[in-house]
């Protein structure tokens, strides 16, 4: 190809921008040498390399209910029964955190003057994320890489399951990590900058949800104490002298050596506490979005880690290094054959390197810039391979569409004629690019999906291509056929035969 045609090329925005693209994707890959082995900027999922993966129910259900009753005497009265925290989450739905059995909740429902209507192990939706939540923040605050915890929501609105992948952790690291609570503790200000211990977390028996008072719209976190706890609580406010000077004794409570809340004691509390032991409190954080956030936050900080709700450790599996190697080898390998295998049957299909390895650029190119997106948003597995080796397949068809409308009986057309087959040849690869991408997002949506990173590969494929690589194929394939037409017309004439 002449320099001036090979420029022509390169100034049409379509190759320029694929070419960035490229370039630009390699820079996030970052392949490069160290240790004597080829390492990247590339994420990895459990399969490619070494990790821990959890699946952990929950020890509670949530129910439906009908009662003739007040419903928060009803609510109130079953958690006297079952003895375990017990929340409305809807106008006839509650969460029970405790595993009773159906019929033993049934029963209870019944003597407190109300009707079971359903049951279903799990926890809302709102608890579900709260857990999520808590889990992430135990994961980030060890330094763990790789780590992603997701949950399973049914159409019911019930959290089924929540899924910890620790990568590069063994199973029983794995196993502390979820486990592990941290060290909480409620001091009060002595003077100044000197602060008595009052009690650490396990004095704290149970921790209430996020609400706001019947008079104001202030968020608060509720809390209840030990009998032992809010003995030593009552007589530490009394000797540092913060039920008189409240302004002066702030109450702090520090998680892990770190301040996560601090305020003075209300003056009804300090007035009650002057008279009575109180082992029912409550945290406020203040009004609006901000003060439900500092809620929520501080719900978590009073657990220290716990969940809200005990788990049964389900299915798990480790994926030792040596057998997370020899899948990402093989996946490497499978990349390169399905390549080398494309390129073959392109070249037997058209027999003219002038059309088989722009062919091949491109599909290469695809897969590159596919690497380069998912280096931000996707660890890559095994289905995500699968994804990229499907998109080799499906984009090599769009390409051989493109070519054989062009040379529509084995002729190279006119400039004008080539856009209006360009065009015609798009307008089908759109349309089959569309049923595609339909039928791919309602498994990228489904959070536990082993296929989900296939298909995010697959619709990240799909408007790869039709966005970028499929124009610039086509403005490539124009120059080339215009500089060689005789060589094309008898690749297309052999293919007829």
């Amino acid at each position: 190809m002449k320099r001036e045609n090979m420029i022509a090329i390169l100034k049409d925005w379509r190759v320029a921008l694929l070419i960035i693209l490229v370039l630009g994707s390699i820079i996030a890959i970052y392949p490069h040498f160290e240790n004597g082995k080829l390492e990247t900027n590339l994420q990895y999922g459990l399969e490619l390399q070494s990790g821990t993966s959890l699946q952990l129910e929950f020890k509670a259900a949530v129910v439906g209910f009908q009662t003739t009753r007040s419903v928060d005497a009803f609510i109130q009265d079953v958690r006297n029964a079952t003895d375990a925290e017990v929340y409305q989450i809807e106008p006839n739905r509650m969460e029970v955190r405790a595993l009773i059995p159906r019929d033993d909740l049934a029963r209870i429902c019944t003597e407190n003057g109300g009707t079971l209507t359903s049951y279903e192990q799990g926890v809302s939706q709102t608890t579900g994320e709260e857990i999520k939540r808590i889990l992430e923040n135990k994961v980030n605050a060890l330094g763990t890489q790789g780590a992603r915890v997701t949950t399973l929501t049914s159409l019911s609105g019930v959290t089924n399951y929540v899924i910890v992948e620790l990568a590069g952790t063994s199973l029983q690291e794995a196993q502390a990590i979820v486990g592990k609570q941290g060290r909480f503790e409620i001091r009060i200000v002595v003077a100044g900058n000197q602060t008595q211990h009052v009690l650490y977390g396990d004095a704290i028996t149970s921790v209430g949800v996020p609400s706001t008072g019947p008079a104001n719209q202030v968020w608060a976190v509720p809390f209840t104490l030990s009998d032992e706890g809010a003995v030593a609580f009552r007589e530490a406010c009394i000797a540092t002298g913060a039920v008189t000077n409240p302004k002066d004794h702030e109450l702090m409570m520090i998680l892990d050596n770190l301040t996560v809340y601090s305020a003075p004691l209300s003056p009804d509390l300090a007035t009650e506490l002057q008279n009575n032991v109180v082992r029912q409190l409550s945290a406020s954080t203040g009004s609006g979005d901000a003060g439900l956030t500092a809620a929520r936050n501080l719900e978590i900080h009073l657990r220290a880690g716990a969940l809200p709700v005990d788990v049964i450790a389900g299915s798990s599996w480790f994926i030792p290094a040596p057998l997370s190697e020899k899948f990402k080898t093989m996946s490497i390998l499978a990349g390169v054959f399905a390549l080398l295998a494309v390129g073959l049957v392109i070249y037997y299909r058209y027999r003219e390197p002038g059309i088989v390895l722009p062919m091949v650029f491109i599909n290469a190119s695809e897969i590159i810039i596919l690497l380069g997106i998912s280096r931000f948003i996707l660890q890559l597995d095994l289905a995500s391979i699968a994804g990229l080796i499907a998109v080799l397949g499906t984009g090599i068809d769009q390409l051989v569409i493109i070519t054989d409308e062009i040379l529509h009986e084995g002729k190279v057309p006119s400039p004008n004629l080539y856009l209006k087959r360009l065009s015609r040849a798009l307008t089908i690869i759109v349309a089959s690019a569309a049923t595609v991408f339909i039928a791919m997002v309602p498994l990228a949506l489904m959070p536990l999906s082993t296929l989900r990173g296939f298909a995010i590969i697959t619709i990240l494929g799909v408007l790869v291509g039709i966005g970028i690589t499929r124009p610039a194929y086509g403005r490539i394939i124009m120059q080339i056929l215009s500089l060689n037409p005789p060589a094309a017309d008898e690749a297309k004439g052999r293919k007829k035969k």
